[in-house]
């Protein structure tokens, strides 16, 4: 029992200095001067991500001028037909090929 006693205050005492030891810098005594030296870096290389090419995407075959030109061919078309929806419709295709003709688009 009287080596509980001695234990008990032994092991508080242990505790106690060993936890600020480590927080002096890890046993660095009293008489040592911390320096501080300069340790340049390491050049360190990182390398470059990967290059990734990514392929164009397809151009849009429809232009401007073949709308322009499909509107002005489906008016055309169903003032020459009198109105008929076949001739409408043949004057916009034909407005619209020849609007992209003319934008180099076919």
């Amino acid at each position: 029992m009287k080596n509980l006693y001695f234990l008990i205050p032994l092991t508080a005492i242990v505790a106690v200095y060993s936890s600020s030891s480590f927080a002096s810098g890890g046993g660095h005594g009293k008489g040592h001067h911390k320096h501080h030296h300069y340790h340049p870096e390491e050049a360190r290389y990182y390398p470059q991500p990967e290059t990734r090419y990514y392929p164009q995407p397809p151009q849009d075959p429809r232009s401007h001028q073949g709308l322009a030109g499909g509107v002005v061919g489906s008016v055309l078309g169903y003032e020459i037909g009198n109105g008929d929806p076949i001739a409408t419709g043949l004057g916009a295709a034909a407005g619209s090929y020849l609007g992209n003709g003319v934008a180099g688009r076919r």
